[in-house]
């Protein structure tokens, strides 16, 4: 059965090829497994390089957009679903609703703040989807330096580590998420 693959990544048309060519491979994996992808609707950036590589490799594209970034002209003009909503609350709200699991390639603020979002509503128990960081060169690095530092100091607790999982790579991921089971795991205080 097919899932919808939500993307969290840069909306950046000015990054080095290496970021474009991962965002690339994943989206053409996603396609060629069958699987489709939801994004934040945009042709910009390794959004832009995700979904479209989808798309040729005969994925559905599923994009979300508030109405704002929609104005600047830079919405999808490929995606099968285009859902233009009221703000970026509510364009979340969608794309979690949509999704079957959550992967972040690398990106900024946008990117960081959606996936920690996923991250934090999964402690709370309000979903149980995988959750996978494409570790592209390295590019989380220092993120999985803050998340150890958090463990150490107890300000999470260790078994939260099996919320969400850091890969090199579009191979590993769906890997990962076509073997993942949607499990009941402790919440923050059960």
């Amino acid at each position: 059965m097919s899932k919808n693959i939500c993307v969290f990544c840069s909306s950046s048309d000015y990054l080095a090829d290496k970021y474009y060519e991962a965002a690339r491979e994943l989206g053409r994996a996603i396609g060629e497994s069958g699987n489709h992808i939801v994004y934040g609707g945009t042709n910009v950036g390794l959004m832009h390089a995700s979904a479209l590589a989808t798309k040729q490799a005969g994925g559905r594209v599923i994009g979300v957009i508030p109405e704002l970034i929609q104005s600047k002209g830079i919405a999808s003009d490929y995606a099968d679903e285009l859902i233009v909503t009221e703000d970026m609350k509510e364009r979340k709200e969608v794309i979690r609703e949509k999704s079957d699991a959550f992967i972040a390639l690398p990106g900024s603020f946008g990117t960081l703040e959606e996936i920690m979002e996923v991250i934090t509503l999964k402690q709370l128990g309000y979903h149980s989807k995988a959750i996978v960081f494409v570790d592209v060169d390295g590019f989380y690095s220092a993120l999985k330096a803050q998340f150890d530092m958090q463990y150490q100091e107890n300000f999470a607790n260790e078994s939260f580590r099996q919320m969400y999982v850091f890969v090199n790579d579009s191979k590993e991921a769906l890997d990962y998420i076509n073997s993942y089971v949607e499990t009941d795991q402790i919440a923050k205080w059960d």
